[in-house]
């Protein structure tokens, strides 16, 4: 008979940690789940009285927390006394790209997870089942094992010997849409290798999601399976980008391409939006986890393959701020550009790998004038990328030695202001409903419109005597 689950602890309260343990809350009254991060700021965010200040912006995230917080569902920083009480531990920590060492730019630092399996080996009572929810190299499990196992020795008692099941429950989130797919998941993947270990995480899914959506598999197949689903979806984005600048040069329409080939059921219509390149917490170091794997054992050229994604994603960001440099008569030294969105896509306020990073560096080399806008991203998340906000005049002084400042704004009209160029990088609704009669009034001239997204009215602006490029299109 499979265990019955009444207590989950999460460690990590971060983007796949706070959503993921808040449905599982929402759809397991009968559970307790106690989600618990080292980070006081981000725990008292959590639990802030007011919705909007949660650390994470989702669609619909907020009234789950509503109706499960203080009731089944608990932010803390009492990571001893959570992981003790524990029949699950879900371990949801993040997994940097190593900066420096043994595999840096490629390998994945584990050192949280390291630390996490640590936790739960000196405090877990009885019998504890570990899931890996964090995106992770293959094989990472064999790290968690050998510290749960290695440990049983130094804090188990004779009456009550510390045991351990190791299981891999990848998420496969897409920001923007996490509580939808939460809730209605096209799969859920356990891998593992003790049946009633597998059978009693199966059970809390089945509290919502059909039996047939469920798949066990062993804990490589389904760690790998996670890295090679983001690799096969980043490489659909590299490749419409590539055919993206095709199209600008043949007098082609990306958008209509995409729908041409979309409609081919042996490919399908996701992922086939042209755009700035992709971002996110997970695409590039997931490629780069694969990259450094395939190395490891010895298959360069599987390797070289999957890095030309990568490759072709950083060489759309920079495309772009060329064309943008070169529509401006090839200086964007002390001119004012208006930055429309920074999280790396719409409806999240996350900014990890965002191309607006990339593009505003890059304008910012050159000596522009950045006034940035974005409805959910926090200022110091751009601070944090593109250094303090500098309230200075447009006019670049001698100390700047040519670099560019920024401002933020919260007040689309604001960006008009006096702008020479407006850049659309985050598909935010409401930059497709900007009044360009307003807009063009409040520009300097000849004001340019830089759609990286093709989400902009293409002939609104025209009528009101602003140029555009859209990206993909080759008939402007």
């Amino acid at each position: 008979m499979n265990k019955k689950i009444k207590n989950i602890c999460c460690l990590g309260a971060g983007y796949v940690g706070g959503p993921t343990m808040a449905v599982i809350a929402f759809k397991c009254s009968h559970i307790i789940v106690n989600v618990v991060d080292t980070n006081q700021q981000r725990v008292d965010a959590w639990n802030a009285n007011d919705l909007n200040k949660l650390p994470i912006f989702e669609p619909g995230l907020d009234k789950i927390i509503a109706e499960t917080r203080n009731k089944n569902l608990f932010f803390s920083t009492k990571i001893e006394k959570n992981i003790s009480n524990a029949d699950i531990i879900f371990i949801s920590v993040n997994t940097p790209t190593k900066t420096k060492g043994l595999g840096a730019g490629k390998a994945s630092d584990l050192k949280w997870i390291e630390l996490c399996a640590r936790q739960v080996a000196k405090f877990a009572i009885g019998h504890t089942i570990v899931i890996e929810k964090s995106t992770l190299p293959v094989r990472t499990a064999e790290v968690i094992k050998q510290i749960l196992n290695e440990s049983q020795s130094k804090y188990s008692v004779d009456k009550e010997k510390k045991t351990f099941d190791i299981l891999s429950n990848p998420e496969f989130l897409a920001e923007g849409s996490a509580i939808q797919d939460l809730l209605n998941p096209d799969r859920v993947l356990i891998g593992g290798d003790n049946k009633k270990a597998i059978d009693s995480l199966s059970e809390i899914y089945e509290n919502w999601i059909v039996k047939e959506k469920i798949l066990h598999t062993n804990l490589w197949s389904s760690e790998l399976a996670k890295l090679t689903a983001n690799a096969f979806l980043a490489q659909r984005i590299s490749s419409i980008n590539t055919i993206s600048v095709l199209c600008e040069k043949t007098g082609a329409n990306v958008k209509q391409v995409s729908k041409a080939i979309g409609l081919d059921h042996r490919i399908g219509n996701k992922f086939l939006d042209a755009g700035p390149g992709f971002g996110g917490s997970c695409f590039q170091k997931d490629l780069l986890n694969l990259v450094y794997l395939s190395e490891s054992l010895g298959l360069n050229e599987v390797a070289e393959y999957w890095n030309q994604v990568i490759e072709i994603n950083n060489w759309q960001r920079k495309r772009i701020s060329k064309l943008i440099i070169e529509k401006l008569f090839g200086t964007v030294g002390g001119k004012k550009i208006g930055i429309l969105g920074f999280s790396f896509k719409a409806n999240t306020n996350d900014t990890r790998e965002s191309s607006a990073i990339q593009i505003s560096r890059d304008l910012l080399e050159e000596g522009a004038f950045l006034i940035i806008h974005d409805p959910k991203v926090n200022i110091k998340d751009i601070e944090y990328y593109l250094g303090p906000n500098q309230k200075r005049d447009m006019q670049i002084d001698s100390e700047t030695k040519g670099y560019g400042c920024w401002s933020f704004t919260d007040n689309l009209e604001k960006i008009y202001q006096d702008s020479d160029a407006l850049v659309v990088i985050t598909e935010w609704s409401k930059y497709s409903q900007i009044k360009w009669d307003i807009a063009s009034k409040n520009m300097r001239r000849p004001g340019w419109v830089f759609d990286t997204r093709g989400i902009i009215n293409i002939d609104e602006v025209k009528k009101n005597g602003l140029k555009i490029w859209v990206v993909g299109n080759g008939e402007l």
